[in-house]
């Protein structure tokens, strides 16, 4: 059985284009290419969804951001795949944070579209390579980040969690049987390691996870 394309793109001329080229295959179809979330919306509403929706960000009306996420609460089991001409790095992970499952860049081949309809379909996460690039370069940035946020001593860690359960540093010290003197120095230690200049930035960075 065939799987079923929509088309949210402005562009009327790529948007006829691609939904001819998908009509054409045996192994897809596209009944419905339109020019702005809210008319996809309108679409859901009174045909059955379809499998995968190609999405443009910059849209008349709603961005297409912002239309993942209504699509995907209302509809979760459509995969959307932004094709757009925007590869910076706020835009690709506010899409993808927003419920987005691949990401392609307006220069990508008829053939490669359809490969990565497909290739969604059965499980993956289709990327342009130029996009696949800074996603890779964004978690091994965010882990060393982290790795280094994180390279605190033992007792460094008891100081920490003293701080985020509101302790002042004399009862931190009674608690764990040190002077108040070590940890104020434990403390300047940790400023210098998580590049902070507060106990709110510390208590900050912990509950996000950052230490």
């Amino acid at each position: 059985m065939a799987s079923v394309a929509g088309i949210v793109e402005d562009n009327k001329k790529i948007r006829d284009l691609i939904q001819r080229y998908l009509d054409m295959q045996d192994d897809l179809s596209c009944p419905v290419a339109v020019d702005s979330v809210e008319e996809m919306i309108d679409y859901l509403e009174e045909h059955p969804a379809p499998d995968v929706i190609l999405m443009d960000i910059q849209l008349p009306g709603m961005s297409g951001i912002k239309g993942i996420g209504l699509i995907k609460e209302k509809y979760p089991d459509i995969e959307i795949i932004m094709l757009t001409v925007y590869h910076d790095s706020h835009k690709i992970f506010k899409a993808l944070r927003a419920g987005a499952s691949g990401y392609l860049l307006k220069h990508t081949s008829l053939p490669e579209i359809k490969e990565s309809i497909l290739k969604l379909l059965d499980g993956g996460a289709p990327m342009s390579p130029q996009i696949a690039r800074k996603v890779i370069t964004h978690f091994q940035d965010d882990s060393a980040k982290k790795n280094a946020e994180s390279d605190l001593t033992p007792r460094e860690h008891d100081i920490v969690n003293g701080l985020v359960d509101g302790l002042s540093y004399k009862m931190i010290a009674d608690r764990y049987d040190i002077s108040i003197d070590t940890v104020r120095a434990h403390i300047r230690n940790i400023y210098k390691k998580l590049h902070v200049n507060s106990k709110a930035e510390v208590i900050a960075k912990s509950l996000k996870g950052e230490i």
